[in-house]
């Protein structure tokens, strides 16, 4: 564009566009996929890049100490995210590659294999066509600051580092009491999953290397070492406590890998405020146009003034909250009909006997104009009490049907917005505020990948 032709119009199209198919975050991948590779040919090189259509893969590394339930974790994250597992027995197990039986020769001598040799057999494994499409979830490596360095240079980047913890008596409490079936391979312990069955309790055996003095070795390592680890992943990281139940330790770990990271792409808010009457859609509204300036946009506003509204610049360029439109379906509709689509939709929930106290007690001083609340804001004196007033659409009767019409219709809103986020606005309005302000500058978290 020309510099001298400034400012230029907009068409509220264009950013729609760009956030709708994240065209900034696709710019900004293929130029960091550049700049790694530094192809000869760089269009063949984007043009395969994109064809894989892969950046929203699983690229996950978990670790933590011996016993802390990382492999655990690793699985049930593989099977839940339909990815694939690496771990140090898989890579060295792989049948016609010459890295990975050297790689075994290896560590049948020394039980480790070099940090070289072993980012080598990652990044060869990694070039496969279904690590390719399904992504990868790394367990347990890397196993010092060299190989995450290594991994690293290679161009090798995940998206999400999931480290567990536990205090280390816990952790060696869990390792002695291992025990291991030997006809079946399966996995016991003395104090937390013993086998009812005689004749399984008689053969089971105790694993090499899992004595309190070994396991307290291992755990002086992994502690020298993960300290060197991880600066290496200032933005992506995550500690979760694995000293409370393996399912809850999961369902942290698969929240954590299924939220999009902050992005660097510009964004401009179009805000849809949700809510039955009383539940403070316009306080809100209000605090996020003074905060962020957005554009204000009231209830009061009839569809073909809305629409002119949204199109002016400053509503492209800085973004809008809408509350109290639309009511129902229909208006949902029309307005992304006309192109006004929201990119982040709060249903503000209140239960009706809150919603009763705050709008029944409101009372208007008809001498000074001033504003009152009988129980948050009550009058100074008995004299202004006395001649205060109700708004007669402040009377239960008229909340209770204002209610009823809302939820008549919230149910069909939230499933045509499906990305909406519901909040309890049942509390401190400022509460309410940090929920919503979390909701906008964070990314929409991924149903499922």
């Amino acid at each position: 564009m020309d510099a001298t032709s400034a400012p230029h119009l907009i068409p509220p199209e264009m950013p729609q566009y760009g956030e709708a198919n994240h065209i900034f975050e696709m710019m900004q991948n293929l130029l960091e996929q550049l700049l790694i590779y530094q192809p000869q040919d760089p269009i063949p090189f984007m043009i395969e890049h994109l064809s894989r259509d892969n950046d929203n893969v699983p690229k996950i590394v978990i670790l933590g100490p011996p016993a802390s339930g990382k492999t655990t974790i690793a699985m049930w994250l593989c099977k839940h995210l339909n990815s694939n597992l690496l771990t140090m027995e898989n890579l060295i197990e792989k049948e016609f590659s010459h890295l990975a039986s050297e790689a075994k020769n290896h560590y049948q001598k020394f039980k480790k294999v070099p940090s070289t040799l072993l980012v080598r057999l990652i990044h060869e494994r990694l070039k496969d066509e279904d690590y390719i499409k399904r992504g990868w979830i790394l367990d347990g490596i890397p196993e010092t600051r060299e190989q995450a360095l290594m991994i690293q240079t290679l161009g090798i980047m995940p998206r999400h580092v999931i480290v567990l913890s536990a205090p280390d008596t816990v952790l060696i409490e869990r390792n002695v009491g291992k025990r291991i079936d030997p006809r079946t391979g399966e996995i016991y312990h003395t104090t937390f999953d013993w086998p009812p069955e005689p004749e399984i309790q008689d053969r089971l055996a105790m694993p090499e290397g899992i004595s309190e003095m070994e396991t307290a070795q291992k755990l002086l390592e992994y502690h020298r070492n993960i300290v060197r680890i991880l600066p290496c992943y200032p933005k992506i990281l995550k500690v979760i406590s694995s000293d409370q139940p393996c399912v809850d330790v999961f369902y942290q770990a698969l929240t954590y890998v299924q939220t999009n990271h902050r992005s660097n792409a510009p964004f401009t808010p179009r805000v849809l405020l949700c809510g039955p009457v009383g539940s403070g859609k316009s306080l809100q509204a209000a605090l996020l146009a003074q905060k962020y300036g957005l554009v204000n946009v009231p209830d009061s506003i009839i569809m073909k003034v809305l629409t002119h509204r949204l199109k002016e610049q400053d509503c492209v360029q800085k973004g809008w909250v809408l509350h109290g439109f639309p009511r129902d379906l229909d208006q949902a509709h029309l307005l992304d009909s006309l192109g006004h689509k929201p990119n982040r939709v709060f249903f503000l929930n209140v239960p009706l006997d809150s919603v009763i106290e705050r709008l029944t007690l409101r009372r208007t001083d008809p001498v000074t104009g001033e504003r009152y609340h009988l129980m948050c804001k009550p009058p100074p004196t008995m004299e202004i009490q006395a001649r205060l007033l109700q708004n007669p659409k402040d009377a239960e009767e008229q909340v209770k049907l204002k209610m009823d019409l809302f939820y008549r219709n919230s149910a069909e809103l939230e499933e045509f917005y499906v990305d909406a986020i519901t909040i309890n606005a049942d509390q401190d309005p400022y509460t309410v505020f940090e929920y919503i302000e979390s909701g906008i500058i964070n990314p929409l978290p991924k149903k499922i990948f």
